[in-house]
């Protein structure tokens, strides 16, 4: 786990190291154990490395093959590479370390591009072709790591992060207006290959890119779509759970200790309980945000059932005064703004962890895979009222509005059958604080209302998700984590678990008013009841809707939104926001997450942009 950086000169010039240094430096919390340089004509190579497999200096990057022709930096684990390089070895490949680079790179120089086929992991790389004179790049198949390029005159540059490349551009960059209309209007990011910045791009999950002859040129290399159509579903709970324990112990693999950010919730607490109960490690350490009791998001009588079972449990109790003094850390960390507080709950966990282990499990991913939101039933509704299913429709709306008391559900469904000027007019109107003319250039150019709501299946709406959602959710963490020198896993996106989970029959996902219905059937007898039965979702959340009306708070956001540069970025309806937060001081509304919005914002404005 480490960062990467670099800069490809189109026009055949040579790089200079400066800027590639510049671009390590930003970078160096990604990976304080080690760096390394390469430059050669016009390809420079920068690369900075947290160490988790073969702490030894065999593992040090740039990495060379050993014939010397490709060079290549690398950031992530590819966790079947002991397998892989088995299968090396029978076709003649020698191996001087224990590194999954090593087996990375040589699987490169067998298989060329379709190597990425083979792997299961989670990766960013570039490899340098020393005879071809091209670069060849590419990123995992769901966007657990992350890769950030920009073109700028005749120089394409590269890095692990977006702080990095802003390090080395000429001039002050430009926001991305199109990038903050989404994030306002529907707190949403990362759902296309744009970034909050005009100048940088991300290359997108499951895409390869390859610079040559003056060129660059980006592919896509992973179809889930296909792959889900053409995988085996699983048919009953035990398939899962075989699958599930071992993507699990693939993701033990590690020369530094592991633990698990554990939130309480299904997902994380499956994780725990495998690997209290299959694997015996009772000894794994724990790491949990917890807040008062009834406060919004404490999660703890349900971490509390493991308390007889867990040796090693820790905690931490993000507050308003914490995230005061963590905010100017925060909004560097991340780079970007993001829609909530909940990150920030998971960034404390993760500076928690770090003082025991290098290594965490999350959850991420199980909600995009099995329906976790509550909204998945609006399009669980949707689908069995277009195929004239009205029987099952009026029973699973019976028990969705008996089991969960909430009308949720019922208004997605209601929110999904709208045409999408519909979906994004009601959107826009709901907030009331975007300044008119600024929705009026952005909001018919956003892909959200027909990218991410129009799915007509349950399972076209997963699929969606994996598309246009759950990548932002795997940038936080990726940031929350590195920031702290830690290296995040996420077992259910196991590519085996996702392209099965993704074909299976939408019956064993929503049954009975219940989402994850093939998780819950594995985990019986595997986890605590009173977990495995939850019909709440609630994750790392924060009890942010008291935070911003504290005092300390209550002086700063005031200031903000009433502060000359606030006013003149031509996002807002100054009056509108300030109308807003005095009713929300007036308890005539709850809305933090549209006060925090407008913060971030700001924030990310004053250390990025002016």
């Amino acid at each position: 786990m480490c960062g990467i950086s670099g800069v490809i000169s189109l026009d055949g010039n040579a790089v200079e190291e400066v800027p590639v240094r510049a671009m390590m430096a930003a970078l160096k919390h990604r990976g304080p154990n080690d760096e390394g340089f390469f430059a050669e004509g016009n390809t420079g190579f920068g690369f900075v490395r947290l160490s988790i497999l073969d702490l030894s200096q065999a593992g040090h990057q740039p990495m060379f093959s050993h014939d010397g022709r490709y060079v290549m930096v690398f950031n992530g684990e590819i966790f079947n590479y002991i397998e892989i390089r088995e299968e090396l070895k029978a076709l003649g490949h020698v191996f001087r370390t224990q590194a999954d680079s090593e087996v990375l790179l040589a699987s490169f120089a067998e298989w060329g591009e379709d190597c990425l086929h083979r792997f299961n992991g989670m990766w960013a790389f570039a490899i340098y072709d020393r005879e071809k004179k091209e670069v060849f790049i590419a990123r995992d198949r769901y966007g657990i790591k992350p890769f950030y390029y920009c073109v700028l005159g005749q120089k394409f540059i590269f890095a692990s992060e977006i702080p990095a490349i802003l390090k080395v551009l000429p001039s002050k960059p430009t926001p991305n207006n199109q990038a903050i209309f989404d994030y306002l209007a529907f707190s949403r990011t990362d759902h296309t290959a744009d970034t909050f910045f005009s100048e940088v791009k991300k290359l997108q999950h499951g895409h390869c890119l390859k610079v040559a002859d003056g060129k660059w040129e980006i592919k896509k290399w992973y179809d889930l779509r296909s792959q889900a159509r053409a995988a085996e579903p699983f048919k009953n709970a035990q398939e899962f759970l075989d699958l599930f324990r071992s993507s699990i112990s693939l993701r033990l693999r590690s020369d530094v200790p592991v633990g698990v950010c554990l939130s309480g919730g299904l997902d994380s607490s499956s994780i725990v309980s495998v690997l209290a109960k299959d694997f015996q490690k009772e000894d794994i350490h724990t790491f949990s945000a917890v807040y008062e009791k009834g406060q919004a998001g404490d999660e703890r009588e349900f971490i509390d059932e493991y308390r007889p079972v867990l040796k090693n449990m820790f905690f931490t109790t993000p507050g308003p005064s914490s995230l005061a003094n963590d905010l100017d850390n925060f909004i560097k960390a991340h780079g970007e703004p993001i829609p909530s507080t909940s990150p920030y709950a998971q960034f404390k966990v993760m500076e928690l962890a770090r003082q025991h282990v290098v290594v965490t499990l999350d959850g991420q991913g199980a909600d995009e895979e099995m329906a976790g939101y509550h909204y998945f039933f609006g399009y669980f509704f949707k689908d069995l009222l277009r195929k004239a299913r009205l029987g099952k429709l009026a029973s699973e709306l019976l028990q969705y509005l008996v089991k969960h008391r909430s009308l949720y559900g019922v208004k997605s469904f209601v929110f999904f059958l709208l045409p999408k000027q519909f979906r994004t007019g009601l959107r826009v109107r709901e907030k009331g604080y975007i300044h008119p003319e600024f929705a009026r250039l952005y909001q018919n150019n956003n892909t959200v209302s027909s990218g991410l709501y129009a799915a007509n299946s349950l399972n076209d709406a997963l699929l969606d998700h994996f598309e246009y959602k759950l990548e932002h959710l795997l940038k936080w963490e990726d940031r929350n984590s590195m920031w702290f020198s830690l290296e995040a896993r996420v077992p259910f996106l196991d590519y085996r678990l996702v392209e099965r989970l993704l074909a299976t029959s939408q019956n064993l996902v929503i049954r009975n008013g219940m989402t994850k219905h093939l998780l819950r059937e594995a985990m019986k007898g595997v986890l605590p009841e009173k977990i495995r039965m939850r019909r709440d979702k609630v994750g790392f959340e924060t009890p942010e809707n008291e935070w911003f009306r504290t005092p300390a708070f209550k002086r700063y956001i005031t200031e903000l939104i009433h502060s000359g540069p606030f006013a003149s970025r031509g996002v807002f309806d100054v009056e509108k926001v300030q109308q807003m937060y005095q009713k929300y001081l007036n308890h005539q509304g709850n809305y933090p997450r549209e006060v925090w919005k407008w913060v971030n914002l700001e924030l990310w404005y004053r250390n990025f942009i002016d």
